[in-house]
């Protein structure tokens, strides 16, 4: 349905909910197949952990997180398998209004006129038809409602109306009061809009949430005995819960959030260096070569360059003068991933070694061409066309497998609040990336990490975005084109240029010329962000 709608079509058509950014965003609004990388088992009605469908109902003033946190739950419960929905009442208020309208100076407050009232009542009964059709009709599970939902009284009736509907209720507010978490927020999500255009990052912020305090005079923070409910304080530093017992899943969510956090920080992905018997072989634990360990040096001194120049171009932009994130190293225990860590250890980076990150196990067809698989393992073969990331090879694990080992390092991921190095074997990197930036299944044995780029993932409030980091100064037949998967032996071709990550994460990438001099960083076009633009300076 085109953004552009109609308010009166907007407002005419039955069960309506726009599009919550775009069609093509990894979070909202995409086809439920292929979307459980880590999915332990299936139901009949698609509902896992024998749980019943649950409404989470976000809680607090703008910029106070609540749809980082909602964008980030939404993905990590997709990850297990969980059905998973978010409805953000700004986009039923934006396509009601129109984008030439603006949102009446009362339309917070408890006692405005009875047009702002009707108004919002609409745009409230809009979005819960849409949440009770999708739980209904479509088998979702976890509805994410994301609204500021300010008063006790209106928290009570909608608990009483989801508990009508067999839907049990958990609300989640995100309490600040630290000033810098806040003006962090509004710098980082809220003062895009012209109003902003040419101040002081700082002062916008300051303006931003002077004009938000007024439009919204009353809230009142959760202290209902009798609802379920978890209280995050600044950001994570605190968390207080309230009658949140009532199924599995609810705990796992509480278990998720008390290892995510909001604050700025960045990931970059690199491969292990070149081992002396050849990356393929998975069995011999082998040393770096020399151009393995030349190619680790490339990479530390090309990747604390650019953090240095990140840092300064924040700080030119009027950033508040703070000192660079601390940096943690993350790899595998197998020798040449310790090998590559070590270039950065060298230079006083802690480096932490993860079991879990080994690369897949590619069984028995690890060092067949992909002439004597197919001749030997026909079957296996068409199996493997059919599903390339369920399928296994004999005594060999899948990307699912994969996934299902990775969990823990998910929760760590999300926990760290340092900027993270993970370095590790391709396999590693396609599933972590897929989490990051919600591939799909069939996308994540395609993703390609060529080994003279870093690629670096930057939290952001509605989608990730990435950038490619080029590794100058690399002899380009060092840098072997990778295989799509495991039915397809390593070769010794010297090219250099990438596969296109797949959608809805990227976009595709221009060819990657194999030049010495040093390039700046490519940003991937994230059409997802792009296409959120009418958020900003959003009061939901």
């Amino acid at each position: 349905m085109d953004t552009l709608l109609t308010a009166d079509l907007a407002a005419n058509a039955p069960r309506y909910r726009r599009k919550s950014s775009t069609f093509i965003d990894g979070i909202h609004d995409v086809s439920d197949a292929n979307r459980a990388p880590a999915q332990l088992y299936s139901t009949m009605s698609g509902r896992l952990f024998h749980s019943g469908r649950i409404a989470i109902v976000m809680v607090g003033l703008p910029a106070r997180g609540k749809t980082h946190i909602s964008v980030s739950m939404a993905r990590y419960l997709q990850w297990l398998g969980v059905k998973t929905r978010i409805f953000h009442l700004g986009d039923y208020r934006r396509a009601t209004l129109g984008h030439d309208k603006d949102v009446p100076e009362d339309y917070f407050y408890p006692d405005a006129s009875p047009g702002t009232v009707m108004l919002r009542q609409k745009i409230l009964k809009k979005c819960r038809e849409d949440i009770y059709s999708w739980l209904n009709h479509e088998n979702g599970q976890v509805a994410i409602y994301d609204a500021v939902n300010p008063t006790a009284t209106g928290r009570r009736a909608l608990a009483k109306e989801f508990a009508k509907h067999d839907v049990q209720t958990l609300f989640l507010e995100s309490f600040v009061d630290d000033d810098k978490i806040l003006r962090e927020n509004a710098r980082n999500v809220k003062i895009g809009s012209s109003d902003f255009e040419d101040m002081d990052p700082d002062e916008a912020a300051k303006l931003y949430l002077s004009r938000m305090s007024t439009k919204i005079p009353t809230f009142e923070t959760m202290d209902e005995k009798e609802l379920n409910y978890i209280k995050m304080i600044n950001a994570g530093q605190k968390f207080f819960y309230n009658n949140v017992s009532f199924n599995y899943l609810s705990h796992r969510i509480v278990f998720y959030l008390t290892n995510t956090h909001i604050q700025a920080r960045a990931t970059y992905f690199v491969r292990a260096g070149a081992a002396q018997e050849g990356e393929e072989n998975s069995k011999a634990d082998a040393p770096l070569s020399e151009e393995g360990i030349r190619y680790s040096q490339f990479m530390a001194e090309t990747l604390l360059k650019h953090r240095e120049q990140e840092h300064a171009d924040e700080m030119s932009r009027g950033g508040a003068p703070v000192p660079m994130r601390q940096l943690s190293v993350w790899c595998s225990t197998r020798v040449r991933t310790v090998q590559t860590a070590d270039a950065l250890g060298e230079r006083g980076f802690k480096v932490r070694q993860r079991t879990q990150m080994s690369q897949i196990n590619p069984g028995v067809c690890e060092r067949l061409s992909e002439r004597a698989i197919r001749r030997l393992y026909p079957e296996e073969i068409q199996k493997h066309e059919l599903d390339p990331y369920h399928h296994r090879y004999p005594r060999a694990e899948s990307y699912h497998d994969l996934a299902v080992r990775l969990e823990p390092i998910i929760l760590e991921l999300e926990r760290e609040q340092n900027d993270l190095v993970i370095i590790a074997h391709e396999s590693v990197l396609r599933v972590l990336y897929a989490y990051l930036m919600h591939c799909s299944t069939m996308d994540i044995p395609k993703l390609t990490f060529p080994r003279n780029e870093i690629i670096e993932i930057i939290p952001a409030a509605y989608q990730n975005e990435a950038k490619r980091i080029h590794i100058p100064g690399l002899d380009p037949n060092t840098v072997p084109g990778s295989p799509e998967d495991i039915r397809i032996p390593v070769t010794d071709s010297g090219a250099d240029t990438p596969n296109a990550l797949p959608e809805p994460a990227l976009s595709p990438l221009v060819e990657l010329k194999t030049q010495n001099f040093e390039k700046p960083p490519e940003k991937v076009v994230n059409k997802a962000a792009e296409a959120v633009r009418d958020k900003i300076a959003d009061e939901d």
